[in-house]
């Protein structure tokens, strides 16, 4: 078990919390990493994007010009990609970017971020985040306290630190199920309430011995 320091808001060292080796000192894989997000920001992706081809463009029923001497080259109908506002050739059209990614290869990407994140001393542990009101200022003032730039968030159900999250431009507030690797990438710091680094410990323990 790897003990962790324990925090309250005010960054005065309330105790220490055992995290289990099994999620938070894994071996690190950085190509399942990439691949969680890659995959991840794959399924983002809308795919909605969308030309005309030559038999969708609007007209081009009359040729456009006679066959012979013109000097031009010969066209058949204004449609052609050839002419202006004609067709597209090999234009996108829409479609799925989604890519499939196994559950056990996504659970065993999740402990390698958490890992990552404890091995390089950037995971701090909050007691509880009992805010007395939903606001902004407030969580600016903890994070400050704290001297982070960019943090990701993570609690179970708390409204008052979700309200007091949601409008900081650099970071962000994630219930413990939302936790994914892209997200746990992306920011430079990771703040678990003491409950969600419990409620991670277990769902992804049990999901290994399971596998085991």
């Amino acid at each position: 078990m790897a003990m962790v320091k324990v925090y309250n808001l005010k960054k005065q060292e309330v105790g220490e919390i055992d995290l289990p080796d099994l999620v938070f000192k894994a071996e690190i894989s950085s190509a399942l990493v990439h691949q969680a997000v890659v995959t991840q920001l794959a399924g983002r992706r809308r795919g909605t994007a969308s030309t005309k081809t030559k038999a969708e463009v609007r007209g081009g029923g009359r040729k456009p010009m006679r066959q012979k001497g013109t000097g031009n080259a010969r066209q058949g109908s204004s449609r052609s990609p050839l002419m202006p506002g004609g067709g597209e050739s090999f234009g996108p059209k829409p479609r799925s970017y989604f890519k499939t990614f196994p559950k056990k290869m996504a659970q065993a990407a999740l402990r390698s971020a958490l890992s990552d994140k404890l091995g390089s001393e950037r995971l701090v542990i909050i007691d509880d985040f009992k805010l007395a009101k939903p606001r902004t200022k407030d969580m600016v003032g903890v994070l400050a306290t704290f001297g982070l730039q960019k943090a990701l968030i993570v609690d179970s159900e708390n409204k008052n630190l979700e309200l007091a999250s949601r409008n900081l431009a650099k970071h962000k507030f994630l219930r413990t199920e939302g936790v994914n690797v892209y997200d746990l990438v992306n920011y430079e710091w990771l703040i678990l309430s003491k409950t969600a680094a419990q409620a991670l410990g277990e769902r992804l323990t049990s999901s290994r011995k399971a596998k085991a």
